[in-house]
């Protein structure tokens, strides 16, 4: 397709904001080879970082969310929010797209808004199954809605609901094809049961605190385990790397071979991960983060363990991880029943889905 057009995204704040935002421009750019990219994000976000390895362009707004708790910084908000809408409204004007793309975060608010007041037409991508505020707000304005859940009817108008899932790597595809290249990855004992246990890029307080702790009662289940730290705790944990049995990372690049090794997954329950877990297809233990806006990583993983799809643990129960652990490990009919569960919840051809939407709009 030769057809030239002014494509705008913006979306940030986390990576599961950010990673669906470029996918979808990947995809884009595939169709739309003549096409002009821009982003839109917030200052000192991870997508202005993020989004330029990717070789994309991105605008930044001063805008922050809402703090939750009583906070001076809530004072500033009003201004930042009207600096943001006429610098969002100077980005449009300039870059004049002709359809413009919303994945969640602070800056994809102001951006979308003024985009809907010069009738851009325009889209948003919701990875959670309890959306966010900003999506919420916006939803009367654009005209499409893409979804990874059932159910968001009760939040968004119906005839602009399409769910397509979220956007995952795809090398994640074929990852029951690369069990032995991942054993040797890893430097694995092939006799032996592996458990991954996964914090997001940052790392999780509260699961490294919980292997710190319960490590040893874990081991004796005759397990093997990678730990990803995450970035913020790595230098205090790496320590535990000298455990025979136990590998520490900072963060796992080769997250394909990560997943083919892993027996068992305990993990976050961020609307990105959930996605990619499905389509892994392995048992897995969800320990939602308490401390995410509107409570939405406990209702994404709800929506997996009410459907006997893997097993929800709240972090104020974070000490009996090793039973849950252990429990698993025993019983090899729940491990299947779980995989099984979970891997037909899998909509891997989300990206696609997304970008066909995305044409609608265009044509």
């Amino acid at each position: 397709m030769k057809q030239s057009v002014n494509i705008l995204l913006s979306g940030g704040g986390t990576g599961g904001h950010i990673y669906p935002a470029i996918a979808i421009a990947n995809e884009l750019k595939e169709r739309y080879p003549e096409s002009n990219f821009l982003f839109v994000g917030a200052k000192g976000r991870m997508e202005m970082e993020k989004v330029p390895q990717s070789g994309y362009e991105i605008k930044g707004l001063n805008i922050t969310g809402i703090q939750r708790s009583l906070s001076l910084k809530n004072l500033t908000f009003p201004f930042k929010l009207l600096s943001s809408l006429i610098n969002a409204k100077k980005i449009i004007k300039k870059f004049k797209p002709n359809v413009v793309i919303g994945t969640g975060g602070f800056a994809s608010g102001p951006t979308l808004f003024m985009a809907n007041r010069k009738n851009i037409p325009s889209l948003i991508q919701e990875q959670n199954s309890y959306p966010g505020i900003t999506n919420r707000l916006l939803a009367k304005r654009v005209q499409r809605i893409c979804v990874a859940y059932d159910g968001l009817d009760q939040y968004f108008p119906k005839d602009k609901l399409i769910k397509t899932g979220n956007p995952v790597r795809q090398d994640l595809l074929e990852i029951h094809k690369k069990k032995k290249e991942a054993v040797a990855h890893f430097n694995l004992d092939p006799g032996k049961m592996t458990i991954a246990v996964l914090g997001g890029s940052l790392g999780a307080r509260a699961i490294n605190k919980a292997l710190e702790k319960h490590i040893q009662a874990i081991l004796k289940n005759d397990v093997q385990v990678i730990w990803q730290s995450g970035k913020l705790y790595y230098d205090e944990y790496k320590k535990f790397s000298q455990m025979d049995g136990v590998q520490v990372w900072e963060y796992v690049q080769k997250m394909d071979l990560l997943y083919a090794a892993a027996d068992i997954l305990v993990s976050r329950a961020g609307a990105g991960s959930i996605s990619e877990l499905c389509i892994v297809g392995k048992p897995v233990i969800l320990i939602p983060s308490p401390n995410v806006a509107e409570d939405h990583q406990t209702q994404n993983a709800k929506a997996i363990t009410d459907k006997n799809a893997g097993i929800l643990l709240e972090e104020k129960n974070i000490d009996t991880l090793p039973e849950v652990i252990s429990l698993l490990v025993k019983d090899d009919d729940q491990r299947g029943v779980l995989g099984e569960n979970i891997k037909k919840l899998a909509l891997p051809n989300a990206t696609k889905r997304i970008v066909d939407e995305v044409d609608k709009i265009l044509k």
